[in-house]
């Protein structure tokens, strides 16, 4: 409901109000109350008893009349104010119920108009949407229209290129093969090339070290053989007077004959331990040595002095080695006992490397 149509029912309630005070007002009896005035002339005037009490009674039933007639028209006028009232307050309610009723039919017209607009923008979603996925459909239409052009050409082209690729594939095994061939003759080449390298550089360290160890026994020769020259020249001069004095012990030396020569036989064989051991100890040992046996003669000076040494059997390879360390001994030790002396001087000894 409106504002203005509230406010005219409240001129009308107040209007109805006025009406009604007026008129209370104007059925009101004034007359009996107003005072007459008191004039300055006295009238004699004879009374009769009977007609005063007639004119009383006629006055008290007027009065009495009035009052009642006052009080039905008082007891209206509330009927009609309080039919007024309850007019008022009905007015007031069909007023109120007309106001809920505006304010339901506003909300529901705006409910209806905002589900008007709803279905409305809906609609042109719907249609929006309708347009864009015709759209669309025309475009994927003729997307797929150019797609399969485009899939036959490449298919087209897949097959030529695939004939192409099974050619070049059937050429490029062939070429594989070949390939591979070739690099097996090349693996095998050069495995024998390597084994060939390895068999000279070995050929070469093993004539290296040869040749270092014939330099090296060549040069401990020839300072043997100064050395026993030295010695030969020495020893001329000791045999001489040893000579001279074992002529004289040489018949008693053959009396004792058996015992001594056992003596010298077992000093002989313990002098050659030793100078195997020395051998040994001055010897380059190989793992190819191990097991082997060189068969060793060396001629010394009475001193011990190396003199020379030669292989009479066995290993060549362990008799260059063991000649090698008889030159870097050089000297071996002696006894005092020429007779023993005389056996060392000529020894042969058997070298194994263990």
């Amino acid at each position: 409901m409106k504002k203005n149509d509230y406010t005219v029912a409240v001129i009308v309630s107040l209007l109805l109000h006025a009406l009604l005070v007026v008129a209370l007002l104007w059925g009101a009896d004034f007359s009996s109350d107003k005072p007459k005035p008191a004039g300055s002339t006295i009238k004699a005037v004879v009374v009769d008893p009977a007609l005063v009490n007639q004119q009383a009674q006629r006055i008290r039933q007027e009065r009495a009349a009035a009052k009642q007639a006052e009080q039905d028209r008082l007891r209206r006028l509330e009927q009609q104010a309080d039919a007024l009232e309850k007019q008022r307050q009905e007015e007031e309610r069909r007023l109120r119920e007309l106001k809920a009723d505006k304010l339901k039919a506003e909300k529901a017209a705006r409910e209806a108009e905002e589900e008007r607009k709803r279905v409305a923008e809906e609609r042109q979603r719907v249609a929006e949407a309708k347009r864009k996925a015709e759209d669309e459909k025309r475009k994927a239409d003729e997307a797929a229209k150019v797609a399969r052009e485009q899939a036959a050409k490449a298919e087209a082209e897949r097959k030529a290129k695939q004939e192409a690729a099974r050619v070049a594939e059937a050429e490029r095994q062939k070429q594989v093969e070949e390939q591979r061939k070739a690099e097996e003759a090349k693996r095998k080449a050069e495995a024998e090339a390597k084994r060939a390298e390895e068999e000279r550089q070995a050929k070469v360290a093993a004539k290296k070290k040869a040749e270092d160890e014939a330099r090296k026994a060549e040069a401990a020769r020839k300072e043997a053989e100064r050395k026993a020259a030295e010695a030969r020249e020495a020893q001329k001069q000791q045999e001489a007077a040893l000579n001279e004095l074992f002529s004289g012990l040489e018949a008693e030396t053959e009396q004792r004959g058996g015992a001594r020569g056992q003596f010298v036989a077992d000093e002989t064989q313990r002098y050659g331990a030793i100078y195997t051991q020395l051998i040994q100890q001055n010897l380059l040992v190989e793992q190819s040595f191990i097991g082997r046996e060189c068969v060793i003669r060396m001629r010394l000076a009475a001193n011990g002095l190396v003199l020379d040494a030669s292989e009479e059997g066995g290993d060549r390879s362990l008799c260059r080695a063991a000649k090698a360390a008889v030159v870097k001994v050089s000297q071996f030790p002696m006894p005092d006992d020429p007779a023993i002396v005389e056996k060392l001087r000529g020894i042969k000894l058997i070298v194994s490397p263990q």
